[in-house]
Order: structure tokens, then sequence, then C-alpha cells
């Protein structure tokens, strides 16, 4: 129960041991104990930690009573008067209730209005009547073709972008130009609104009727007709990195739609379509090349050129009896790393047979027939 303001279970509970303050301590030093116990033991921190969210409504319960003087007097002279002996306590009406905690935001240097001050809420409406919240700006999406030889090297390519930003007539507030703003009824400027979720657990939301602006007008803009958002149009240098693989999305900070009221503008997502190479493919930071040879090459060995995509030209030894198939590697001739470094180049041989023959050729093939080399090269076949 309670008279005049004064709760029957003050004289059990010691407030400012739970602030972990004296009881001389000023009200400014009391806010600051408060501040620093409630940022580490808010439920939106600490989800699923039973013990930080009993201690967050320990402390909001204690500074709702020290925190405020009038309430503060009357709970010092109630611990004085019975000497922190107790009323016995723990019956109907006794402590506090986490919502009455939460819902109650009328009074100055209450819940409310510090828990404003802290996670940006409706504290310091006198501030917010002057000066509104921050927006970032929205994030885009678009897409890019770039060829292989590109995609190694890295390119800077124009983007044309269409976003949404801010109302050119009202240049975000939706309000008509020439009329005057007030602080929005419905969050009292804060921009968002409390949702309860049951028990001592709370959401935030954007304001519905501010959207988050935190301000109202009488008229609505005439272009955008209320929403402050319009659709811009506009070119950009994009620098898209060497070594890029095909399907990579690429994070461009700061190039997305402008920000609201000096809020930081967002972030372009570039979605990169690489073209294939008529000669080159790859294989993770390795170029892939398939290499025709003659078997006369891969039989009694041989050295051969094979391209590189930097256009220059390396030599490939291949012994004899090469297999069909055989992958050769020649290193630093691959895409770009992370670390700077890069792949290899992976080279594979394969066997050409020959459509037509001329007569001598046709006499030297009848020739290494003729000599039997090959008689057991399916013996194993029929082994049982």
């Amino acid at each position: 129960m309670s008279t005049d303001g004064i709760r029957t279970d003050w004289a059990n509970k010691d407030f400012y041991a739970e602030l972990g303050v004296t009881k001389s301590a000023t009200q400014a030093e009391i806010k600051k104990a408060y501040r620093k116990l409630a940022r580490a033991n808010h439920p939106d921190s600490n989800p699923g930690d039973t013990a930080k969210h009993d201690k967050f409504k320990a402390v909001a319960e204690a500074y709702d009573v020290v925190g405020d003087e009038d309430k503060r007097k009357k709970y010092d002279e109630v611990r004085d008067l019975y000497g922190g002996a107790g009323f016995g306590g723990g019956g109907a009406g006794g402590g506090f209730d986490i919502n009455d905690l939460l819902r109650d935001r009328a009074g100055g240097g209450g819940f409310g209005d510090l828990f404003g001050d802290l996670f940006g809420g409706r504290g310091g409406r006198q501030q917010q009547q002057t000066r509104t919240r921050a927006v970032r700006g929205a994030d885009v999406e678009t897409n890019a073709t770039i060829s292989f030889t590109d995609a190694m090297d890295g390119v800077t390519i124009s983007l044309r972008l269409t976003s949404d930003s801010a109302c050119p007539e009202c240049h975000g507030t939706g309000g008509k130009p020439g009329t005057t703003p007030k602080i929005c009824p419905e969050c009292e400027g804060a921009g968002f609104v409390v949702s309860s979720m049951g028990g001592a657990f709370s959401i935030n939301e954007t304001c519905p009727r501010c959207h988050g602006r935190q301000l109202i007008y009488d008229e609505a803009c005439p272009t955008c007709h209320g929403s402050g958002r319009g659709t811009s149009a506009r070119t950009i240098q994009a620098r898209i990195p060497a070594g890029v693989k095909d399907g990579q999305r690429i994070r461009l900070r700061g190039k997305g739609g402008a920000g609201e009221n000096g809020g930081a503008a967002g972030d372009l997502f570039v979605t990169v379509k690489v073209t294939p190479h008529k000669l080159f493919g790859r294989s993770g930071d390795n170029l892939t090349l398939d290499v025709p040879v003659s078997f006369d090459e891969v039989a009694l060995g041989a050295e051969i050129k094979i391209p590189t995509l930097e256009g220059g030209a390396v030599t490939l030894k291949l012994p004899a009896g090469t297999p069909n198939g055989r992958t050769f590697r020649v290193r630093g001739r691959g895409a770009l790393k992370k670390d700077g470094t890069k792949g290899d180049l992976l080279a594979t041989v394969s066997v050409q047979v020959p459509a037509r023959l001329n007569d001598a050729g046709r006499e030297a093939l009848a020739a290494y027939r003729a000599a039997g080399t090959d008689a057991t090269l399916r013996a194993n076949l029929f082994d049982s």
C-alpha cells in the first residue's frame, strides 16, 4: 500500500546500495550510476540473461525513487523513521511493477526521461524541439557486367543509379514548404513508440504518425503527399577490385542513398557478372587453360609455348610419355588474391587425333603399328 506517494516497501529496500552510491550522493552522481548500470544490464543488450534482466528492473526501480528529488525525500524520511527495519513486505501493492515504470514518462527526472537520454527516446524534449534525429540513407542494390580481363585486373565503371531520396520540394520533412512543424504528439518527438512485449520487455517501433521524423505538419507536402521521399537518378564511378569473381557482391560504403538531417549515406551493393573468356577459365584463385598437343609431342616429349592472360607466353616442358589430360602448373600467373599474391595457371594437355593423314604420315603410323609396341595395351581387360 502507499500513503501520499510513500510506498510501504521502501523501508525494506536500500536503493542507494542497489545503485552503488552513498546516501549523500548528488543527483548527478545517482544519474551517472544509473546510466552505467542500465546500459550494462538492459534486456536488449543481454537477450536471455535472466540475472541481468532482474538487475535491470532493480536499478530502474531504485532510480525511479532516488532519482526523483521529491520521492527521494520521502524515501529518506521513511528509512530514517523505521531505521531500515521495514514494514514487513511483499504484500499486495508492495514493490514496483516495471510496466508502470515504463508507462510513467510524464514527470521530470523519471525513468522515461532518463531512458530517452540513454537510448534516443523521449528524453531531452526541450532539445528535440530544435534538433531532429539524423537518419542514415538507404542501401542501394545494382548489377554490373564486366569482362574476364577486367575482373582479373580491376576496373572503374560508371553506374547509373535510381534510388529513394529526400523529396526535393520539402527536403524530406513531409510538410508543405513555408509551414511550421510541431512535435509529434504520438511519440512526443522521439521518432519511435514503445510497444510492450509482456512483462518487463518492450521494443521500439518507428512512430506510425511521423514515420520517425519526430515532427509533423498540419499541411502535407503537395509533391510527396507527406511521405518526405522522392526518387533521384545519378551516375557514379565505382571501383571494382582486381580478382573479383563471377556473382560476387561488392560493398561500396557511402555510395548509397543520401541521409537526412545530417545522417550518413547508405551503402551501394554491386553484384558483378563476369563474361567468359574464349581461352581461359577460373578455378578459385587459379586460371585454367586447355592446351591441344599432338601424339608425338606427348610420346617423345617436347617444349611448347602457351599463352598467359597478361599477353606474354611461357614455355611448357612435356616429358616423354606425358598422358592425355595431365595438368601442369605455372606459378604466379593466376588471379590476384586478397593477400596481394597471385594464384597459378593450370594448363591441361589434350591429345588431338588428326582427321586426315598425308601419305608420309600414314606410312609412319603403319610402321609404328607393325612394330607392335602397343600389343599388350588391352591385355588387362581380359584378366579374370
